[in-house]
């Protein structure tokens, strides 16, 4: 049914008498006096322009290559990120980028625009001036180490049918992603031991689906423990993890290994579904490092860097916390590192703050009495010579062991644990 024309009208002479009555009843809006503006316009701040807010949010930021996102390394990143950061004008913000890891993550600050950091592990110069002398000649002037930050366990996670490294003669392994560390490292300990693998490059929640359903035979991976993709196993799951010592592989000679490793355990504080308590999984570590890329001095990414190394280290008591990642119980920012170079505000901090303490963990004791030294380098000794297998050291192997233990005293729970 339609409307009519004169009740339409009538509609329309209603509702415009309706607003009429309306706005003639709300106030009009004041309008400022002509003397009053300048006032207002004093008292109001300038728009920041586009260059100007472009220009502020690059000179605070500073880069940091890692691993895969479930990497120790990562996490890491995340932690230095949640204590260090400050967005104003004159602060510091880190920006991690998720790279490969391993070899990759060194050529990544290298070679790619605008990368300041990575983490890369303590045997990536040796292995990068290997595979290539002329390329990497002084790799050490061109990327030096700001700190060790923990160490990363090498971890074999195998089908229960697999009791040993030699039981994988010919089997299905995964060595994670091509150059990763994991790989890098890999490589090294299957070629020491002269186990032949097939060998496959899945990441890791990948190949953990394939190691459940039988498809590969185990899987490797090389970070920091707890690992959050295996922190998610348990026993029933029909998997568990290698030694990798003298006692379990009696017919290998691990003597090289040990030389560019360290002795580790994997254990039950560290994957409780995984390994019964009271028990420990012997392998090796290797050290992972905070590395920087030299740009020159005085070059406004070098003051970046070097802003950000006096930021973090004057925050090193910060992540002594339950909330962090439990490794920062092993960085001790005074731990030298063998055949690599000291980033120069590094050092320069470390210098001005001699008598800090510099380690994450208080508990770290940086000045040790004879007996106590004594006490922990036995210790240390004691597990050298099981997972080695070496029995008998002369006078020059065990002076040579009791400067490089000094330098990685404070790096070992267990080795703390002992010097207390």
């Amino acid at each position: 049914m339609g409307v009519s024309t004169a009740t339409a009208r009538n509609l329309f002479v209603y509702l415009s008498f309706f607003l009429f009555l309306i706005s003639s009843t709300v106030p009009l809006r004041p309008v400022l006096a002509q003397n009053q503006m300048p006032a207002l316009a004093q008292n109001q701040k300038p728009a920041v322009s586009y260059d100007e807010k472009r220009r502020q949010a690059n000179d605070i930021a500073v880069t940091v290559v890692v691993s895969g996102i479930s990497c120790t390394c990562a996490r890491f990143t995340e932690d230095i990120r949640n204590v260090v950061n400050d967005l104003g004008p004159d602060g510091v913000r880190v920006l991690p980028v998720l790279g490969v890891g391993g070899l990759q993550n060194v050529n990544d600050v290298l070679f790619l625009k605008n990368m300041d950091m990575a983490v890369v592990d303590e045997d990536n110069l040796r292995l990068l001036k290997k595979k290539d002398p002329v390329l990497y000649a002084n790799v050490e002037q061109r990327v030096q180490y700001i700190t060790k930050l923990y160490n990363s366990e090498f971890h074999v996670l195998a089908r229960n049918e697999i009791k040993s490294y030699d039981d994988l003669k010919g089997k299905k392994v995964n060595f994670n992603l091509k150059d990763s560390q994991t790989e890098v490292t890999a490589d090294t300990v299957f070629n020491a031991l002269n186990i032949p693998v097939q060998r496959s490059y899945y990441d890791n929640d990948e190949a953990l689906k394939r190691l459940m359903s039988g498809e590969i035979s185990a899987m490797i991976i090389l970070t920091g423990a707890p690992q959050a993709t295996l922190a998610k196993v348990k026993k029933e799951d029909g998997v568990h993890f290698l030694p990798l010592d003298q006692e379990s592989l009696p017919k290998h000679e691990l003597h090289d290994l040990f030389a560019n490793y360290l002795p580790a355990e994997i254990t039950h504080e560290h994957y409780p579904n995984l390994v019964a308590e009271g028990t420990t999984v012997p392998t090796i570590a290797n050290r992972a490092l905070l590395v920087a890329y030299t740009w020159p001095e005085n070059s406004p990414r070098y003051k970046r860097v070097a802003k950000f190394v006096d930021a973090f280290f004057s925050k090193i008591d910060q992540f002594n916390n339950p909330s962090r990642h439990p490794k920062w119980r092993e960085v001790n920012l005074s731990a030298e590192m063998p055949g690599w170079v000291r980033f120069k505000p590094a050092a320069e901090w470390l210098a001005a703050h001699r008598n800090q303490a510099v380690s994450a963990n208080p508990d770290i004791p940086l000045g040790q009495s004879s007996p106590e030294l004594r006490l922990a380098f036995e210790k240390f000794m004691q597990n050298y010579a099981s997972s080695s297998g070496r029995k008998t050291l002369s006078t020059k192997e065990r002076e040579m062991l009791f400067a490089r233990f000094m330098k990685i005293l404070a790096e070992s729970k267990a080795e703390q644990a002992a010097a207390r």
